[in-house]
């Protein structure tokens, strides 16, 4: 398959849609990551998106809209928690679970009977779909498994000649993907932390329970409800090892334990006291340079070829709980406490 390169302009926004319209396949910015997005209403085009990534059929997708009036179909009901999320964080890195409509087909939810459904940021995102004229399924734009893609050469490295286009629209805002809020059981359930902070959800929700796999591995036999609460996530090839602890003890750890080709996943103002190639995700005391720069630094580790990564244990306050997340994930939960 030739894979289209488009930019972010009118003329190229409707190849997507028509692209898109004639049953392909395309990878699309967002706010978050980059999403590679097919028809949410056809079975047959969420199955080429799972094929171009390689992805488990047991782990959900995303339905994404362009304005609130398009959710309704999608969902048996709209509860009023609901309604307030979305007019108070929509369009932004909000995804609400809700019980699905017959017009959902089943290869979107996991076996689930629930949907999962966002309205990005996006202004380009939101085009394509306006252009299209129906929702778009679309998990983020890169091999399963693999670090998210928060530019267009992210999406290229991966998926060249897999997909039909890759719309460029510049390096994502946010960084991360979307936090997951499951509304379908009686009291709402923090799925996959984001952008949008239980500190944020509480602002309207009163009380939101966060889910045991936002911090430790999914156990064994349970059902992903949510996309990125699968074990090992967003990783590169080396194996990483988070290192919980001071900076002293950190470097001390590193002097002690780091062998050739290895490098540190730290902060950008650590760089100068390390003793090895050091890769920055952000600024210590900025979760939200540090949501932007994660999935960066992680497939620079992979340009570096290196073999053991000792990372920085981030703060879980805020975005830094979205943060966390994905990095305990890229490490399969291998963290050193000192």
């Amino acid at each position: 398959m030739k894979t289209l390169y488009l930019s972010d302009r009118q003329e190229d926004i409707l190849k997507a849609a028509e692209i898109l319209q004639n049953d392909g396949i395309a990878a699309i910015p967002t706010e978050t990551v980059y999403g590679l997005a097919g028809n949410a209403l056809k079975g047959s085009c969420v199955k080429k998106i799972f094929e171009a990534k390689g992805r488990p059929s047991d782990n959900p997708l995303i339905v994404h809209i362009s304005d609130i009036s398009q959710w309704a179909p999608l969902v048996k009901a709209i509860p009023e928690n609901a309604m307030a999320l979305a007019e108070k964080y929509w369009p932004g890195p909000l995804t609400m679970i809700l019980p699905k409509s017959d017009i959902i087909p089943d290869e979107i939810c996991g076996g689930l009977d629930t949907v999962a459904v966002r309205m990005p940021r996006s202004e380009t995102a939101r085009a394509i779909i306006n252009a299209c004229g129906f929702p778009l399924a679309a998990p983020s734009a890169n091999t399963s498994g693999k670090p998210s893609p928060t530019t267009a050469q992210h999406v290229k490295a991966d998926l060249d000649g897999r997909v039909n286009a890759i719309v460029d629209g510049g390096e994502c805002s946010v960084g991360i993907e979307s936090t997951v809020i499951s509304l379908a059981g009686d009291v709402p359930r923090l799925l996959r932390p984001g952008g949008i902070t239980p500190q944020m959800l509480n602002e309207v929700l009163g009380e939101t329970e966060i889910d045991d796999a936002v911090y430790n591995k999914l156990a064994d036999g349970a059902v992903a409800a949510s996309p990125g609460m699968k074990y090992k996530h967003y990783s590169p090839e080396a194996k990483v090892i988070i290192i919980k602890g001071s900076f002293e003890g950190y470097k001390g750890y590193i002097e002690q334990n780091a062998g050739q080709g290895d490098v540190a996943l730290c902060f950008e103002e650590e760089v100068n006291a390390l003793p090895l190639k050091c890769i920055t995700y952000g600024r210590r005391d900025d979760p939200s340079s540090q949501a932007k720069h994660i999935f960066d630094a992680l497939r620079q580790v992979d340009k570096e070829k290196a073999k053991t990564v000792f990372a920085r244990f981030p703060e879980k306050e805020g975005i830094g709980l979205a943060v966390f997340n994905r990095l305990v994930r890229a490490a399969g939960f291998n963290i050193i406490e000192l």
